[in-house]
């Protein structure tokens, strides 16, 4: 998959996942399970020169642990952060292993019991 662009990395990791489908939200692509946002691309976004993908974490605590902890792969996104997502910065050469479980971490804390229940990812 490396001649991929990381938009369709981001798109591949998402919609691999149960259930999931990709919507424009803000002007940005997301995805979503049962209705509910779990990941978003944004590149430039609002003009910040970032390439990410914002993912949901447990909270504030493991965002900021995380952010804390590797600065140049994570960030608190606009608007998002303020409720526990980060940004993962995914131009260049990002790990991509790393990128898609957040991605699947992210999917899991959106998804529906039911989902969970049958197994999940």
């Amino acid at each position: 998959m490396t001649d991929l662009s990381p938009l369709d990395r981001v798109r591949a990791a998402a919609l691999a996942l149960p259930e999931t489908e990709e919507k424009v939200s803000h002007g940005q692509p997301t995805f979503f399970v049962a209705d509910r946002q779990f990941a978003q691309f944004r590149a430039d976004h609002q003009g910040d020169g970032l390439t990410m993908v914002c993912v949901k974490t447990s909270g504030t605590d493991e965002q900021a642990t995380l952010i804390e902890a590797n600065p140049a792969v994570y960030s608190r996104p606009a608007y998002l952060g303020a409720t526990g997502w980060v940004g993962m910065n995914v131009a260049g050469d990002p790990d991509w292993a790393l990128v898609e479980d957040r991605i699947a971490r992210s999917w899991e804390l959106a998804a529906p019991a039911r989902l969970l229940e049958a197994g999940g990812r």
